[in-house]
Formats: C-alpha cells, structure tokens, sequence
C-alpha cells in the first residue's frame, strides 16, 4: 500500500480506537505511528516489509507505552499495527508479521498498482477526509501545537515516492490524493513555524 492509504487506514482505525476507549488523541503522532513500520526503508541492511512489519515486534515496542500511557497508547500501537496486519498484509509481496518466531512471508498479494489497491486507497482517503471535516480534526491540525513538526516525518513519505519515485513509483491515480493530504499536512507544519517565528521575532513594546 502506498503513503495515502497508510496515513488513511492509520487515522481511520486509530481514530475508531480513541472512540471506543474515550481518550483524547494526537493527530500528527497518529499520522507518525501510521507510517513508523516503513522505517526499514532508510535502516542499511533491513528487508523492507520484513522485521519492522512484524506485529511481535510492535507489541514489545509499545510495552512501555501501555505501561506508562496504559489506554492512551492504543490507538497509537492500531494505527502503526494497520500498517501491516491491514494495508501490507492486503497488498504486495506479503510481510514477514509473525518474526521472530518464523520468517515466512505472508500476505494476500492484491498488486499494488491494481485497480483493487486504487480504489482502496481512494475510499480510505475520501473516508478519512471526510470524518477529519466531520470531527474538526482538520481545524486541530491548523492550530499551533510542537507534535505538528512530526508530520515532516509522513510529509517526506508522500514526497519521495509521490515525485521523486523513491523507493518506489506511485501510480498516476493516486496522485491527487497523495497531493491533497500533503497539502493538508504541509499546511500544518507551516502554521507551527509561523507561530514559532512570529513569537521569537515578535517586537517588544
């Protein structure tokens, strides 16, 4: 699955999750926790879709989290467990989910530039949208907050495949929505740095 339907199905979920468990939630640090398994892509010497896609190896990660943050940090371990037991576990070669206790791949292998996977992400894309609008969400992410520079982070995984085809080609259909959530998230960063700025370069009376 591409950038889009990650970012959709990890705001989708985590956001059903925060409903359902009556916690407060963090936009931007859901959108990180979407996309956090494709950190294998910049880690030398990692299989991308292999130990960073294992949901063994996301349960220890957030053991400490569930200790501390106890139902708080459900929707966050969700949004980043969608990214492989949802969108890559559906689409692509398979995932190594069950490593360390074995190494097999598994998946159902919907092609991810298949019309199946399109329509996917675009009904992802469109229900998310749709319940940021409906929630105010996206009005949460125009407001002045420090977790908002953490949306660099999925910024960057819309950027690089989206238009400079690396680590790989997003398909043309899926263009407008990936430009429409960058735009969304974009604006957000700008909106921090403007209120930083304008605080630290602020005249004094």
């Amino acid at each position: 699955m591409f950038a889009v339907g990650h970012l959709a199905l990890g705001y989708l979920t985590g956001k059903a999750a925060s409903k359902l468990l009556n916690v407060d939630l963090n936009i931007p640090l859901l959108f990180l926790a979407s996309i956090l398994p494709d950190i294998d892509f910049i880690i030398p010497g990692l299989q991308h879709r292999g130990t960073t896609h294992s949901i063994i190896v996301y349960m220890i990660l957030f053991l400490p989290s569930f200790i501390v943050y106890k139902k708080r940090a459900v929707p966050y371990f969700v949004s980043a467990a969608q990214h492989s037991l949802l969108g890559d576990f559906l689409t692509g070669g398979g995932i190594q989910i069950l490593w360390p206790i074995t190494s097999n791949w598994y998946g159902i292998g919907v092609q991810m530039v298949g019309l199946t996977n399109i329509y996917l992400e675009w009904a992802s894309f469109l229900a998310s949208l749709m319940i940021m609008l409906k929630t105010k969400d996206v009005r949460t992410l125009f407001q002045h907050h420090p977790s908002n520079l953490l949306l660099t982070i999925p910024v960057f995984a819309i950027i690089l495949p989206s238009f400079l085809s690396f680590p790989l080609v997003v398909p043309l259909q899926l263009i407008v929505p990936h430009l429409i959530l960058l735009a969304l998230l974009a604006l957000s960063i700008f909106t921090d740095l403007k209120a930083y700025f304008d605080h630290r370069f602020q005249r004094k009376p």
